[in-house]
């Protein structure tokens, strides 16, 4: 794997702390501006390590196959479904042009799309439990979201999967007719 891009940002304000952060392919470390190049140098290798760390636990270990997705629905259902769903087949396709995923209720299938594939895993989990939610109530109605509202991310990954839209101009959702959570649930 290739040395990501390291950009250093020296502070004469910034006296004791150390941060870094992800800018597209770069990464940004923010130093103190007094901190020798000894410091600086094992401040950054401490700053990728831990990173990477961060960014390797948020992702879904569903990402890696379709078996894996399968058994993380399997897990989710038993969690937030009372086990109640077991899909036909999950899987991962190549990426929808207006939806992050869909469930064909009728033959117990669901599709993922590539593009959630490094999301943050609780942003997965819950278009997860979502399409799972869809084999117990094919619409959107009151009953489907008292089920998906069982995950106690579901408004924080809306809310995710909103900024994603937004910021790249996608005209994704996670439905055609994109009903919405209800208020305060």
């Amino acid at each position: 794997m290739a040395e990501p891009q390291v950009e250093v940002r020296r502070s004469k304000r910034r006296r004791q702390t150390v941060s870094a952060y992800r800018d597209g392919d770069k990464i940004v470390v923010l130093l103190p501006a007094r901190m020798s190049r000894a410091e600086e140098k094992r401040w950054v290798a401490d700053m990728l390590s831990r990173l990477q760390r961060s960014e390797t636990r948020r992702r879904s270990p569903a990402r890696n196959s379709d078996e894996a997705l399968v058994q993380r629905c399997r897990e989710l259902s038993v969690k937030y479904l009372d086990g109640r769903t077991d899909p036909s087949s999950v899987r991962w396709v190549p990426p929808m042009r207006t939806r992050w995923a869909s469930c064909t209720p009728s033959e117990g299938t669901i599709r993922v799309s590539e593009r959630l594939r490094d999301v943050p895993g609780w942003v997965l989990d819950y278009v997860l439990v979502h399409e799972l939610a869809h084999l117990l109530v094919p619409g959107h109605g009151a009953d489907f979201w008292k089920w998906v509202e069982r995950y106690p991310k579901t408004q924080r990954a809306i809310g995710y999967l909103e900024g994603v839209v937004a910021a790249s101009h996608l005209q994704v959702g996670l439905t055609d007719d994109e009903t919405e959570a209800p208020e305060g649930s």
